[in-house]
Formats: structure tokens, C-alpha cells, sequence
């Protein structure tokens, strides 16, 4: 997996098999904003329901073609990168077909602790590939979890 914080950035359509990053922070991001020695509780059941809740969301605008509110969830990063919603929901559409309209949503158990979640998402296309959406958010100043990055790959099963 290669790792960047920016938005040059290449889509799951050209790069198949491995991650790609879907915003700008993205996975590895999580793991520097703690600072060394500093202990953060983990996350709480609200918490948990909090960062589903807030994908879900996403995914209901995405499914309406609502760029405004797909775009309310995303966090500060994201939009400082994409400029605007329209431009976001663009992105996205012509990216990430499997997060703009997910023919099945599976989510596993969130991770993460303090003001950082990881969430799994296990989805499948409209042509029955499954894939892995792994979901970075960060707790916002108002409390509320924005999503900070996402990070698709197709997920294949494996047989002993």
C-alpha cells in the first residue's frame, strides 16, 4: 500500500488490487495524530453508533445524488482539498462507484480511540465484486465524527 495525504491520487477503476486513498488524510494520518505517551480511552458504544451512523448518512446522500449533505460529513481536510460539494460528489462518482452506490453495505466493528475511529465497511458493486471501504473519522471540535479519508480495496475471499 502506498502511502500519500494528497489528492493526486489514483482511482480503484486503474489501480486494482491494492488500496488506493479515496481523500486527502487518509489511514495513516490516524496513526500520528496521537502524541507519543498519551493515554485516550476507546471508543464508547455512542461512539461506535456516532461513526456508522455518520457513514451511513454519506451513503443515503450519495444514493440521492445530494452533493450538499453528502458533503456535511466530510471533515475539514476533505473539504479544504475538494473546494466544493458538487465537486466531491464528481469525485466520487466517477472514482468510487462501489461507495457511491453500493449494491450491499456490511459493517464490521469500528476501531479506534480518543477523537480517531476506524470503521470497515464491506460492500459489493453493482456487478456482485466485493470490496473493503475502510473509513478514517475524527471527532470534531462540536463532538460531531466527520469522515477524514477512506481507503477501498477489493476484497477477496481466501480459501485454505
Amino acid at each position: 500500500m502506498t502511502t500519500t495525504s494528497t489528492m493526486a491520487l489514483a482511482s480503484p477503476r486503474t489501480v486494482t488490487r491494492r488500496a488506493t486513498l479515496f481523500m486527502a488524510g487518509g489511514l495513516w494520518v490516524l496513526a500520528a495524530l496521537q502524541p507519543a505517551g498519551a493515554q485516550a480511552a476507546p471508543l464508547t458504544a455512542a461512539d461506535e453508533k456516532q461513526v456508522r451512523t455518520v457513514i451511513e448518512a454519506q451513503l443515503k446522500a450519495f444514493a440521492r445524488d445530494d452533493a450538499k449533505k453528502a458533503y456535511t460529513y466530510a471533515a475539514p481536510n476533505v473539504k479544504a482539498a475538494m473546494g466544493s460539494a458538487d465537486a466531491f460528489l464528481a469525485m466520487v462518482r466517477r472514482d468510487y462507484p462501489v461507495v457511491y452506490r453500493p449494491a450491499s453495505v456490511a459493517f464490521l466493528k469500528p476501531e479506534g480511540e480518543g477523537d480517531q475511529a476506524i470503521q470497515r465497511v464491506q460492500m459489493t458493486d453493482a456487478g456482485g465484486t466485493a470490496w473493503l471501504a475502510v473509513y478514517s473519522l475524527a471527532r470534531q471540535k462540536d463532538k460531531s465524527w466527520r469522515i477524514t479519508g477512506c481507503a477501498v480495496v477489493e476484497n477477496r475471499a481466501r480459501t485454505a
